[in-house]
């Protein structure tokens, strides 16, 4: 059986992820000073016996997105299938994009993976529940990258995309806890990052579902910058909030925009059977 012929940009994606691989592979070892601070996060004020409240709560608007999305995603399937199963006319031509949605169900469970791993890890900040919280984020990241190759590359590319930035997730957070070596686990967050900026300045694919990359960057560097300023913003508070804690909270508001696609998509899809369907009872509210 022939290869597919590569697109330009799924090129440009292959030789992105390989010249990644070889950086992690062969690049200078990173010490990971992140580890050796752990432990001092400006607000570790318990509440009711929770050690760490403040960082451990913040923590829960991931899981409410992330619940969020994964009923969303499965309402439209459930609609989607039940639709086409009474609708005696060919499927319009602008179903849900499968691939956009199977990378939406792995950002949707990253999120709630990142809340279970980030709150685990604040509970008693060291190096092993660090690796355990940056594999809750490998998850979203690689949902993430997966819907965003998907918009700006093309659909047959980004589950493949998703797959490879998870399992390079994994192993990078499992390589830092082994070795010390921060360097595989910085590529696959500011190199990922850097993907999806360089996405979002293309020109979207047809049939894209509408994702504003910009806003999820966006979130992405308010969230950064609040990290770095933790104890800043704790003092400048008198105490009243860190910049961890406002870290996790904006974070978790890169959700939102892929929330807003996928309502957008469920709107058109809905749309368009109307149109083709003489029978518009026969669609679900």
């Amino acid at each position: 059986m022939l290869l597919p012929t590569l697109t330009r940009r799924e090129r440009g994606l292959l030789f992105t992820f390989a010249l990644l691989l070889l950086i992690a592979f062969f690049g200078p070892a990173l010490p990971a000073a992140d580890v050796a601070i752990a432990a001092v996060f400006a607000d570790n004020r318990p509440l009711l016996h929770l050690p760490n409240a403040m960082d451990v709560l913040s923590n829960l608007p991931f899981l409410v997105i992330g619940c969020l999305g994964l009923y969303r995603l499965n309402r439209i399937d459930r609609s989607h299938q039940e639709a086409l199963a009474g609708f005696p006319l060919a499927p319009p031509a602008n179903d849900p994009p499968d691939n956009t949605l199977d990378c939406a169900w792995l950002f949707f469970a990253g999120l709630i993976a990142t809340a279970a791993g980030s709150a685990f890890y604040h509970l008693m900040p060291d190096a092993p529940r660090l690796a355990a919280d940056r594999a809750g984020m490998a998850v979203a990241f690689a949902g993430l990258i997966g819907i965003a190759v998907c918009e700006r590359v093309s659909q047959r590319a980004g589950w493949p995309a998703a797959w490879f930035v998870l399992t390079a997730g994994l192993l990078a957070a499992e390589v830092c806890q082994e070795t010390g070596n921060v360097l595989p686990w910085a590529l696959v967050q500011f190199g990922g990052m850097a993907l999806v900026l360089t996405l979002a300045l293309s020109t979207p694919m047809r049939g894209a579902v509408g994702l504003k990359l910009g806003w999820v960057i966006a979130f992405y560097v308010v969230a950064k910058a609040f990290e770095l300023g933790d104890h800043a913003i704790y003092e400048a508070t008198g105490h009243l909030v860190s910049g961890h804690t406002l870290k996790h909270l904006v974070a978790s508001l890169a959700g939102l925009p892929v929330l807003m696609a996928l309502n957008r998509l469920e709107k058109g899809w809905r749309a368009t059977l109307l149109r083709h369907n003489p029978d518009p009872a026969a669609i679900a509210a």
